[in-house]
């Protein structure tokens, strides 16, 4: 029997490699925890018929002693905002009701070329829009460490289905902390690449600036191995960069690690800072040097997010009109249809945004509120590009609480959209991030993980790995 909750990547491929057993077998028992699991915990929008043919390949190509990648076998969850060619992709939205995707994703051509096995598509917050996991238009994905509570969102499945071993790796998009957050709450580890490091091709847009498709794994070696397949130049999105080109080679094993100490305790549950100086203490117990810096416009990131996401996704969701694809309802005129077909399509959260975003957009607004934000946006990239010529790394908690119950934050928009205060700064000055456990807070007698973020420079992402292979005790 295939002990799937102490397996990883690594593991799994030389295992594989072994013939312990083969790559339809561990699709099997992925598949076999999806059956006993996803009806409580609606990770799996859709299990996908053909990714038993791929193991298949993936077996035959090992019985014939060809040379394999590392993710060739490995069963990979794809959130269901990432196209894959005759396959629904929806965002999980009424208003992609019944479509089907007419080409594959960059990041999905990478995931076949290396013989992943994509197991199938997995629930999230509607078009990206929440921290939760609770917007779906198809249910709400819960947390499989405590199922009164979120898993976390919007890569709620991606989070789910690794940590419920329903698949060893996942991919997420992470517009704000929609990778990370989950990650905390899961207990994983989730990465935020650099803006460009990563194709956006085939990726439903929500804030075109903002989004990055992201890894999800069990340890820090997995998120890498994921990382290293789905990275680099891709001449359908213009924002790519030939990332061999542009990395930062930190090969430094002992690292100046920064703390926005004024910016941190806000807001935050005692018992999580506790986890937090617990951090602080091993990294210098691991010979870091860990010095207090100044950030002063990370405080306002949040109003810089909630102000320019909103924008974009206005934007971005305008093209969904009920005429071309996806959910119609009929009306009286075109204009009926397109009003009805929006209302009915669109959920809550999604609609909030679209007409927040409108208004920042419209006549009159446009300079008090989108123009303002967009130079604070440029003040703060500037602050962090001069904070990081003198450290390596800044840390913060990923979430200011671990997982909170379901429903929660229902009536309470405001109260959800902190959620991403100490997330959304990577994801405005477009630098990457990754969140590592950190250890775990109690809460009605049930031990719950917290996340420990760590944020680097653009295209540095060796110093994310390096610092959480460090902290998690992985070999580096």
């Amino acid at each position: 029997m295939i002990d799937l909750k102490n397996l990883t990547i690594k593991k799994a491929h030389e295992q594989l490699l072994c013939k312990d057993f083969s790559a339809v077998e561990l699709l099997d028992a992925c598949r076999e925890n999806i059956q006993q699991r996803n009806t409580t915990l609606n990770a799996y929008l859709e299990v996908f018929d053909d990714a038993v043919d791929q193991a298949k390949a993936v077996d035959q190509k090992i019985a014939q002693g060809e040379e394999i990648s590392e993710l060739a076998g490995i069963p990979i969850a794809i959130k269901d905002i990432i196209l894959y060619k005759g396959h629904r992709a929806g965002a999980a939205s009424k208003i992609l009701e019944g479509h089907v995707a007419a080409y594959d994703s960059s990041v999905v051509s990478k995931l076949k070329a290396g013989g992943a096995v994509i197991t199938g598509r997995v629930n999230m917050d509607e078009f990206a829009h929440g921290a939760s996991g609770e917007y779906s238009a198809y249910g709400p994905t819960l947390n499989p460490l405590d199922e009164t509570r979120v898993a976390g969102g919007s890569s709620s499945g991606p989070a789910t289905a690794v940590t419920a071993n329903m698949a060893l790796g996942s991919l997420g998009t992470d517009t704000g902390g929609s990778v990370r957050v989950p990650a905390s709450f899961c207990g994983i580890v989730g990465l935020k690449p650099t803006y460009g490091a990563v194709s956006r091709y085939g990726v439903i847009a929500m804030g075109s600036s903002f989004d990055q498709v992201g890894p999800m794994a069990k340890t820090v070696g997995d998120t890498e191995i994921l990382f290293n397949a789905i990275k680099g130049l891709d001449t359908y999105d213009s924002t790519t960069r030939d990332y061999e080109k542009v990395a930062v080679k930190n090969e430094k094993k002992k690292m100046t690690i920064g703390i926005p100490r004024a910016f941190v305790g806000k807001g935050v549950d005692p018992d999580v800072i506790e986890r937090f100086e617990e951090a602080e203490k091993k990294l210098k117990e691991l010979g870091h040097q860990i010095v207090d810096i100044d950030l002063p416009n990370i405080g306002n990131a949040l109003a810089v997010y909630y102000i320019l996401i909103p924008a974009e996704v206005s934007t971005n969701l305008a093209r969904f009109d009920g005429v071309r694809f996806g959910l119609h309802k009929d009306g009286a005129n075109g204009i009926d249809e397109y009003l009805k077909s929006r209302g009915a399509g669109f959920g809550p959260e999604a609609r909030r945004r679209i007409m927040l975003g409108t208004y920042v957009l419209s006549h009159g607004y446009y300079d008090a509120y989108y123009n303002k934000a967009t130079a604070v946006r440029e003040v703060i990239k500037q602050e962090f590009r001069t904070v990081f010529e003198s450290i390596d790394a800044f840390i913060t908690p990923t979430g200011t609480s671990p997982a909170f119950k379901m429903g929660k934050n229902d009536n309470d928009p405001l109260a959800m959209y902190l959620l991403d205060i100490f997330t959304c700064s990577a994801n405005v000055a477009q630098v990457c991030a990754i969140s590592v456990p950190m250890g775990t807070v109690e809460r009605e007698g049930k031990d719950l993980p917290v996340g420990l973020q760590i944020t680097a420079p653009h295209f540095a992402e060796s110093t994310l790995f390096t610092l959480g292979k460090q902290f998690l005790g992985e070999v580096v």
